[in-house]
């Protein structure tokens, strides 16, 4: 058969037999897929580096009758950090969740991995409140999602003036006076309003590029824990992991 190469990083490993697991990987152009790692957990293997949980590689496959198998693979960034920091490794896999659950086979999720792995580097190689680079990502992801808020007029009344306050319910900004008619409005202030407005349309690998304190990065947290759950129907939590 034909091989075929791709990138990815594994979300999933399950052992089996004596010495092979089975992944699932997320490619940019076909989704999730199921591959197995014939001989992956040998203490030799040349398989044994790029088959661990969050590694990011190439990996030359071919097509089995129910999944793909790995011929070889190359590590690109293993995130060596949140294998040795458990906090790191805890949010990681909170946003691994997130990942499996909104992922599919055969659909394109560039989109999704760039953004995925632009949030684990955040995580793995820098200093920054991990809060903040959760809340970061689940509102980018929102967005590819198709749940983008409205950000330039008050979703009610139309005015773009004095906007201070995040509609759930009609997933946007509204004003003073129309939010006093929607419960499921929110408290935005100044700095809140922009973070939003920057992380609905920042480059990429620039997303991160900015800082919350203390009143703003809490409201930003707020708006995105309730904002998120709703258009997900699911509540999240990042769970201890022992």
């Amino acid at each position: 058969m034909a091989n075929l190469k791709l990138n990815g990083i594994v979300i999933a490993e399950n052992n089996m037999g004596d010495y092979d697991k089975m992944l699932t990987i997320l490619t940019p152009n076909y989704g999730k897929i199921s591959c197995v790692a014939k001989g992956a957990r040998r203490p030799q293997s040349a398989l044994l580096a790029g088959t661990q949980l969050f590694c990011f590689g190439e990996y030359l496959v071919y097509k089995g009758t129910n999944t793909y198998h790995i011929n070889s693979c190359e590590t690109i960034e293993i995130f060596y950090n949140l294998r040795t920091d458990l906090d790191k490794l805890k949010y990681a896999i909170h946003i691994n969740k997130i990942i499996q659950d909104v992922t599919e086979e055969n659909e394109n999720c560039y989109r999704i991995l760039q953004l995925f792995l632009n949030t684990l580097y955040m995580i793995s190689e820098t200093d920054k409140d991990k809060d903040f680079i959760l809340s970061v990502f689940k509102f980018r992801l929102l967005c590819i999602l198709g749940f983008s808020p409205r950000t330039l007029k008050c979703t009610s009344c139309k005015q773009e003036n004095v906007l201070t306050k995040f509609s759930i319910r009609d997933n946007g900004f509204k004003c003073e006076a129309c939010a006093r008619q929607d419960k499921s409005s929110i408290d935005m202030s100044e700095s809140t309003k922009s973070a939003i407005k920057y992380t609905i349309s920042a480059p990429p690998k620039k997303l991160f590029s900015f800082n919350l304190k203390d009143e703003g990065l809490e409201e930003f947290k707020l708006i995105t824990k309730i904002y998120f759950n709703e258009k997900l129907e699911k509540e999240y939590k990042v769970e201890e992991l022992f």
